[in-house]
């Protein structure tokens, strides 16, 4: 019978994708409204500690995710001309940078992400690109774009919900791209093909978890924070190491990112109605958590 320390081992080894590729360079290709800006406040932080080059994509008029293979080609290419080491931070679905583009054959990197419970990110998307300041963001960096309806602007997420308007009808296969839809929190890990964008389906969930498994060195719980960090510093020391005292010791400043006094509470009854559409995008975040939680005890039992 395996020792517990063998067993731990073992686990310790089959959960850390950071080994197959080094750690000369990271990839944080960002979800949405999981806390992704003070992950991303905090690697910056973290560089100067550290001693690593921290490098964000450009602000852009619209955002996207999905690339066509010459921009993946063009992304991957960036990507590896940075100095290393280095992290670098991007809106962008998970890429296969070894199927699906040209790499010099030194090129090592490996991707990093956050999730979070999907209705309450979703709720929060939708009053995020409804905040004040959001949008004297926007026009302070393209002065021409033009204002929303203030009907739009005005109109609370519950009663988006049981009025059945687009926005927020969520209906198995459906696939609207854009700003419009940021459900599909598991497009991100799943790739750039059209294939990709059905939301709520099988195919979808079992290719993001697989990319999870295989090309991600750790992707961290929102709502489990210190788990999170705990497992940066063990899987990525290179980038994290001392994530947890800086974070803690600069909280305040942390809590002030991106914090919108414009949401208010929803009800359990609205987020009920918007879960039982949300299966399989649940299912992927369950999934997240409890390789997490695996990693978590695979450096933290004893080794006896």
């Amino acid at each position: 019978m395996a020792t517990l320390a063998a067993m731990t081992l073992y686990a310790k080894s089959q959960l850390n994708n950071i080994r197959k590729a080094g750690t000369q360079i990271l990839l944080f290709n960002r979800v949405p409204k999981v806390g992704s800006q003070t992950f991303m406040d905090l690697l910056r932080r973290l560089s100067a500690k550290n001693n690593f080059h921290f490098h964000r994509d450009a602000v852009q008029r619209l955002e996207t995710i999905r690339l066509a293979p010459d921009q993946q080609q063009e992304l991957a290419e960036m990507i590896t001309d940075l100095p290393t080491p280095s992290v670098y931070v991007k809106h962008v679905c998970y890429t296969n940078f070894t199927e699906s583009v040209t790499l010099p054959i030194f090129c090592s990197f490996r991707s990093f992400d956050i999730v979070r419970d999907p209705v309450e990110r979703v709720i929060s998307w939708y009053y995020y690109v409804r905040a004040p300041w959001y949008y004297v963001e926007r026009k302070e960096a393209f002065p021409d774009l033009p204002l929303p309806d203030p009907r739009w602007l005005r109109k609370d997420f519950e009663t988006c919900v049981l009025q059945g308007d687009r926005e927020c009808t969520n209906n198995e296969g459906e696939t609207h791209e854009g700003i419009g839809d940021h459900r599909r929190q598991n497009l991100f890990f799943r790739g750039h093909s059209h294939e990709c964008t059905p939301f709520n389906t099988v195919g979808a969930l079992e290719w993001a978890k697989h990319a999870v498994e295989s090309q991600y060195a750790v992707v961290g719980v929102l709502e489990d924070l210190n788990t999170t960090l705990s497992v940066f510093e063990k899987y990525v020391p290179r980038f994290f190491d001392g994530a947890t005292d800086v974070y803690y010791d600069q909280r305040d400043s942390f809590n002030k990112i991106n914090t919108n006094a414009f949401k208010p509470p929803v009800s359990e009854r609205v987020k009920e109605i918007v879960r039982r559409n949300f299966t399989r995008e649940i299912e992927f975040y369950q999934f997240c958590k409890q390789r997490l939680h695996k990693q978590y005890l695979a450096v933290n039992l004893p080794l006896k």
